[in-house]
Formats: C-alpha cells, sequence, structure tokens
C-alpha cells in the first residue's frame, strides 16, 4: 500500500512538473537575423515586457550593473562570418551579449561564453570587448525589449535594443 502511495505521488509531481514546463514563458523567446552580403547572422534573446515595471536604471536592466540583454539565458550571437561591431573586431562563432547601461549610455559586451544562465555566471576575464552605444529615444514607450536589425548597406547593419524608453544602436559590419 504505502509503495503504491508513493508511486502515485512520483506520477503526480512528474505530470504537474511536465505540465509547468509546458507552460509559455512569461518573457518570450525571440529571433533577429541579418545576411551581411552571405550567411545569416542571428541572435536568440527572451523578450521581458514592463507590465509597469521601470526598465532602464530601475530593477529589471539597473544603471551601473551588467545587464543579461533580455530575459532567461543570456542573449547569443551567432556569426558564420568575421564580423565588426562598433571597433571591436569579432571573428565567426557564437558569443553572449550583454548590456552595462548608464545614465551617460549603454555599452554593448561581447563575451566569449555563449551559452549561460542570464548574467549570474558572467565573468569578465570571458569578454572579447566592450563597444559604446549611440543612444536615442523611441517615438514612444516600448513595452517589450525588442532587438532589430536594420541594413545600412550590403555588408552592414544597425543593431538596435529598444526598451521603455530608451534605444540604444552599434553599427555591425561583414569583414
Amino acid at each position: 500500500m504505502i509503495h503504491r502511495l508513493l508511486l502515485l505521488t512520483l506520477s503526480i509531481g512528474v505530470a504537474s512538473f511536465a505540465q509547468d514546463s509546458a507552460k509559455p514563458r512569461i518573457s518570450p523567446p525571440a529571433k533577429v537575423s541579418v545576411s551581411l552580403g552571405g550567411p545569416s547572422i542571428t541572435i536568440d534573446y527572451s523578450r521581458p515586457s514592463l507590465r509597469g515595471r521601470k526598465a532602464v536604471g530601475g530593477t529589471l536592466a539597473p544603471f551601473g550593473q551588467v545587464w543579461r540583454t533580455g530575459a532567461n539565458e543570456a542573449t547569443k550571437l551567432t556569426t558564420p562570418v568575421a564580423l565588426t561591431i562598433g571597433d571591436l573586431d569579432v571573428p565567426a562563432g557564437s558569443y553572449a551579449l550583454f548590456t552595462l547601461p548608464t545614465p551617460d549610455g549603454w555599452t554593448l559586451i561581447v563575451n566569449k561564453t555563449a551559452d549561460q544562465w542570464g548574467a549570474f555566471t558572467y565573468d569578465k576575464a570571458q569578454d572579447l570587448g566592450r563597444v559604446p552605444m549611440k543612444m536615442s529615444k523611441p517615438d514612444g514607450t516600448v513595452e517589450q525589449f525588442t532587438m532589430s536589425f536594420n541594413k545600412t548597406g550590403e555588408k552592414s547593419a544597425a543593431l538596435t535594443l529598444s526598451w521603455e524608453n530608451t534605444s540604444a544602436s552599434v553599427d555591425v559590419r561583414a569583414k
């Protein structure tokens, strides 16, 4: 009897776990890509929403702290070709993207450890490099964090991060 009760409890627990893992994430996954004269460059990230909270400079993307640039897993850049991001040379490969927001501007961080959870395991020693981003204001409030590529030439694009009342961008060029 105890054995059957234990098996029933375990099976209910497994069913409950399976049901919970099937629920959609609060910050859904997204992917942006661009072709800069060759194979596509992609960024996989998750899109948190404001939901009445202060994001930039608040608890979600605090000033002076490395931010995961999205939600859930660290944002991942995959490039089959060598790039220049701002003035940073980026070899073909996969990288984690972080940002460092401050009241005066944002810095994009390209980290060599592509697969990591958020910024909790972030290691500055693994940075490939950091580049300043150009700041602007979107036309209105951006409720859900959004990343986009806007082509500026055959082998170039602007990578733009927009959320709340902030947009930060940096030039990306294929070598």
